[in-house]
């Protein structure tokens, strides 16, 4: 049109290198110092945001091979954010300018055969080996520690981006491993299907790495966890390339799927994999409930998840969560509830999940129903324009909740979670439990008292996930070690009511005492065994499961 000033072409987001996220999200120093000031004991001034050039990254110990030189980069960039996850301990570590061993290159495979050929050179060089992902760990799954390999390669699939395949009969699709959530998303909507799963790291996770880490999706109830979702996938592997076939269920031995899913790269490299669909939901709706007594809560979740209602979100939220995320500001716990469907509406599943809620004594309930089909963020779930005011306000805290993390770590402030699973019979002690003595453990290690809250996440017929965040000030320059200490608590605690390690944010390395513990001896065995005969030369995710 004449006279119409052409408009600049916005610059692409980037990635936080040391962070969560996308680096023009994160807090600015103001909004730092605000909400240091909140935590007692914390820092005055935020530390700087840390750069690359200050970083001693020397020059890669060995050279890649002309024949795989094009998928190979060595620039201080791209292998500083490669180095380590995004848990708080990395981000401390980042900021300290301490990320650890920084691998010697970064590998972006296109297809299957690369992958191949660069375990090949790999297991013969004895360079170590370590599938990215998406770079969202937190628990220490994607950063090499030790010693005992001459060079580490970071594998970053996210060049194998495609949905491949989709049967829209059987709702399921081929899909690349490296493709990352809202890439698959986009490419399953016009056929009117989603995988429908949806972690809260959907924005900067991928397929495979869902699959490598046994990942969960926000979902509360039904299908949620990708296991739910596989048909058969291919690994390469060191041994060979494995590749199942595509079933909707068989009783022929043993799952191969199930060797791979959660081996967390150390056993093969997950390549791709038909994964079940479902149509994109048209009708959601959602409500909150307040409650004065934690126990009367407990039980109206557990009623839920005994009933058949089957609701889509089912989050309960202790005192001190519902007023981080400014869900409630009278000291009240608050049940998110939410529904969807794409067969018609859900209105009437909600009002009876409502009065379930308010017999065990909840409060409120009032309804807010949303259209369209929605899904497509990280948070996944039910809620939208007419949620209520306590569903939005968790959403947009839920959402945001990781980059405020890091704005306090620049307090020096130890802002951290962890998330178990455990029956309902211990669930109240186990909650109890961590709460009183993760305390006075931040007590004693700091001087200042700590904030322990507590949300169910998933809920089961048999029992829950607890998720817990930890607000503490931190010992100045010895963070890390005083969250190691913190975490080393509540996982004593976690073994002694027999909860799980992890729920659904895998083992890594920082799980790795807990995990040892909570495998049956046998297991281990077979685990070691599976390990040197798919991967020989011990390559592949040094550390992690398995010495």
């Amino acid at each position: 049109m004449p006279g119409t000033t052409p408009q600049p072409t916005p610059a692409p987001r980037t990635r936080s290198w040391w962070g969560w996220g996308w680096a023009d999200a994160h807090p600015d120093d103001a909004e730092c110092a605000a909400m240091g000031a909140l935590v007692p004991g914390t820092l005055a001034h935020p530390v700087p945001v840390p750069r690359v050039r200050d970083l001693d990254i020397g020059r890669p110990a060995v050279e890649p091979p002309a024949s795989l030189a094009h998928l190979v980069a060595t620039g201080p960039g791209d292998r500083a954010a490669h180095a380590m996850g995004k848990a708080y301990r990395d981000v401390v570590r980042a900021l300290r300018g301490r990320p650890g061993r920084i691998p010697d290159l970064v590998a972006r495979p296109t297809d299957e055969r690369e992958v191949a050929d660069l375990l090949d050179w790999a297991g013969e060089r004895q360079v170590a080996v370590l599938p990215y992902g998406g770079g969202s760990s937190v628990s220490g799954g994607v950063e090499y520690r030790g010693d005992a390999h001459r060079a580490v390669l970071s594998l970053d699939l996210t060049a194998m981006g495609r949905v491949l395949e989709v049967d829209t009969a059987g709702r399921a699709a081929r899909i690349q491993a490296g493709t990352l959530g809202p890439s698959l998303e986009d490419q399953l909507r016009p056929h009117g299907l989603t995988l429908r799963h949806f972690p809260q790291s959907f924005e900067f996770s991928t397929l495979g790495g869902w699959l490598a880490t046994r990942a969960g999706g926000h979902y509360a109830t039904g299908r949620t966890h990708i296991d739910d979702f596989v048909q058969s996938l291919r690994v390469v592997t060191p041994a060979g390339t494995s590749a199942s076939w595509r079933l909707p269920a068989s009783g022929a031995g043993p799952s191969p799927d199930r060797l791979f899913l959660g081996s967390e790269g150390a056993l093969g490299v997950i390549t791709e994999a038909w994964v079940r669909l479902q149509p994109r939901p048209s009708h959601k709706a959602s409500a909150s409930l307040a409650f004065t007594d934690f126990q009367a809560a407990l039980d109206a979740v557990r009623a839920l998840a005994q009933s058949d209602l089957s609701p889509a979100n089912c989050r309960l939220l202790d005192a001190g969560e519902a007023a981080l995320s400014g869900a409630s500001h009278d000291g009240s716990a608050v049940l998110v509830l939410g529904f969807e469907s794409a067969d018609g509406p859900v209105d009437a599943r909600l009002a009876q999940a409502v009065d379930l809620a308010r017999s065990h004594g909840g409060r409120g309930g009032a309804a807010g129903a949303a259209g369209g089909t929605g899904g497509a963020g990280g948070a996944g779930g039910a809620g939208g324009a007419g949620a209520d005011a306590a569903v939005s306000a968790w959403r947009s805290a839920f959402l945001r909740m990781p980059y405020l993390r890091d704005g306090l770590a620049r307090m020096g402030a130890v802002a951290e979670t962890f998330e178990t699973a455990a029956t309902w019979d211990r669930i109240p002690g186990l909650i109890e439990a961590v709460r009183r003595e993760v305390g006075e453990a931040a007590l004693k290690g700091s001087g200042h008292p700590a904030t322990v809250n507590c949300r169910l996440t998933h809920v089961y017929p048999d029992g829950a996930a607890p998720y817990f965040t930890v607000l503490a000030a931190g010992r100045p320059g010895d963070e890390v070690a005083f969250w190691d200490d913190l975490k080393a608590v509540a996982s004593d605690v976690l073994h002694r009511h027999r909860a799980t390690i992890t729920h659904h944010h895998a083992v890594g390395r920082d799980h790795r005492p807990g995990y040892d513990r909570q495998r049956p001896a046998p297991f281990a065995l077979a685990l070691r065994a599976a390990k040197d005969a798919l991967d020989p030369r011990g390559i592949l995710n040094p550390g992690v499961l398995i010495g």
